[in-house]
Order: structure tokens, then sequence, then C-alpha cells
């Protein structure tokens, strides 16, 4: 036999190779690929069918075109104050976690005695149900009974009625928020396992403070780790749900109904499902947006080690 034939009777088993090797690589990934069909791409796809239609649930959709739409824009009210709210809430929310969440992985990046255990007890929170933390925020919260109030009283401050004051609920929820930082922390304590400490001995050689240290050398290597948990946190925040709709129901006086309780309501409250698909497209745009333009702000400003 010929190098031809042979060359050929190679290539064609080659092939036949592949080809076996990715008809089993799918069958593997079968039941994912059914279950990301049935659960995921086909109420996706419905959702963006029936935001440009009239559908009640019970009755079939009428198509409206872009009606849906045009009346968010122009003609709700309640659609403002609920993306103002969102918006304010992350803006307070996700800068507090990120600093208190920093702080607490520059203390227990170490290896001092028990840091191990207090790693697990600041990462426990975040292990927590969303609806038991809420519920038991808000006994801390109580304002006749609450913790938080029980110790102000005890050094003679005032006692705020945190859940039932507009101008306290909010910041009431963003102090909540810093309960689940823990899973931040974990990621910044690895970030700042892998800064090499010979920058650190020579920084302190050329005598750069402490404080310099940090400022040029720990943040800028530990950046990567920065952004990705700052996007986390952004898209979780312009999708707060459960705290604030176990906690307050959006009260008082709209002070905390966030934009997803507004989806929420349209959709199985008021039985507006074609609005409420209208206005979950419009969050999901306004998310990747502003994803895309904090990525864009903050692309020279992160430090990737090659």
């Amino acid at each position: 036999m010929t190098d031809a034939p042979r060359s050929a009777n190679a290539a064609r088993r080659a092939r036949a190779v592949e080809r076996a090797a990715t008809l089993r690589g799918l069958l593997w990934i079968g039941p994912w690929l059914v279950g990301f069909a049935v659960f995921l791409l086909y109420p996706i796809v419905m959702s963006l069918i029936y935001s440009f239609t009239d559908y009640s649930i019970l009755e079939p959709p009428v198509y409206v075109g872009l009606e849906n739409y045009r009346d968010i824009m122009t003609k709700d009210a309640t659609f403002g104050r609920a993306l103002r709210n969102t918006l304010v809430y992350a803006a307070a929310s996700i800068p507090l976690c990120t600093l208190l969440s920093i702080a607490l992985a520059l203390l227990l990046e170490r290896d001092t005695r028990g840091a191990r255990a207090v790693r697990a007890v600041v990462f426990l929170p975040t292990l927590v149900p969303v609806s038991a933390a809420a519920i038991g925020w808000m006994w801390l919260l109580n304002g006749d009974f609450g913790l938080f109030n029980a110790a102000l009283s005890a050094i003679g401050l005032p006692r705020p009625d945190w859940l039932g004051n507009p101008r306290w609920a909010m910041t009431s929820l963003v102090i909540m928020s810093l309960w689940t930082v823990g899973g931040a922390t974990v990621i910044y304590v690895a970030a700042l396992r892998d800064v090499p400490t010979t920058l650190y001995e020579a920084a302190a050689i050329d005598g750069i403070t402490r404080l310099g240290r940090a400022w040029h050398i720990t943040l800028p290597l530990i950046s990567p780790a920065i952004l990705f948990n700052t996007v986390i946190a952004l898209i979780g925040s312009l999708q707060v749900f459960a705290a604030p709709y176990v906690m307050t129901r959006g009260g008082p006086d709209f002070a905390t109904y966030f934009y997803t309780m507004y989806v929420y309501a349209n959709a199985f409250t008021y039985a507006r499902m074609g609005y409420a698909s209208a206005l979950a497209w419009i969050q999901f745009l306004l998310i990747l947006m502003i994803t895309a333009a904090f990525f864009a702000s903050v692309r020279r400003r992160v430090h990737y080690r090659v």
C-alpha cells in the first residue's frame, strides 16, 4: 500500500474518532442542554414576545407593538420611582460592601491563630437564606424591641423607626446588605495571597509607608478581584428583591419599592404579564448598559499579572 492511501485512511480514522468524541461529549451535556433550552432559553424568548403584547395570563396574548414600552417611558410614574430607588440602593451599598470586604480581607489574610475560624464566621452569613436573614433583621431593626435601638438607648441616642420611617427604611436595607460581604471577602483573601511579598519588602526598604504600600501595591494587584466582585454586586443590587419584599413590602410610602418588585407586582398581582415582560427587558438592557459603562470606565485601572 502506498503512502497516499495510508494517509487517507489515517485521516478518515482520525475524523471518525473526533466525531465519536464529539458525540460522547454531546451525550454527556445533553441533559444540561435540554434543561437550558426548556427552563431558560424558552422563557427568555417568550418573555421577549410577550413584551410586545397585552397578555393577562388568563386570556390569549394580543399584539400591541411598542405600546408597553411607550407607556413605561411616558405614562408610568411608578417606573421612575422604582428605578430611582434601585439606583440609590446600588450607589450606597456597593461602595460600602466593597470597602468593608477589602478591610476584612486585609485583617484575615494573615495566618494568625484563629484566622481560619474567623474566615468561616465571616463567610457563614452568605449561606443563610435571604428570607430567613430578612426576618432576623426585621427583629434587629424593630423600633420597639430591636437590638439596634436597645444599644442606641443604652448610650443615650435617639431610637429611629428603622423600617417605618421613609427616611430610615432605605438606610436599613443598605445596612443589611453588609451582612453578605463574606463571599467577596474570601475572594479578596485569595487575591491578597497572590501578591508577591518581595514587592512589599522593596517598598519598605524605599521607605514607603504601610498606607502607601496598600495604595500602590495591594490595590492595583488585587484590582481584577475588585472588578469581579464589584460587577457581581452591581448586577445583584440592580435586581434586589427578596429582602425589601420581606422586610418592608416596598414601604413606607414607596421608599423601598425596587424595580424587581414592580416587575413582580405587574406579573403576578396585576396579571399584566406583557407589561411585566417589557419592564424586565428594560431592566436587562439597563443592567447591560451600566455594566458595559463600568467596564469601559475602569479598563485602564485594572492590572493583570502576566
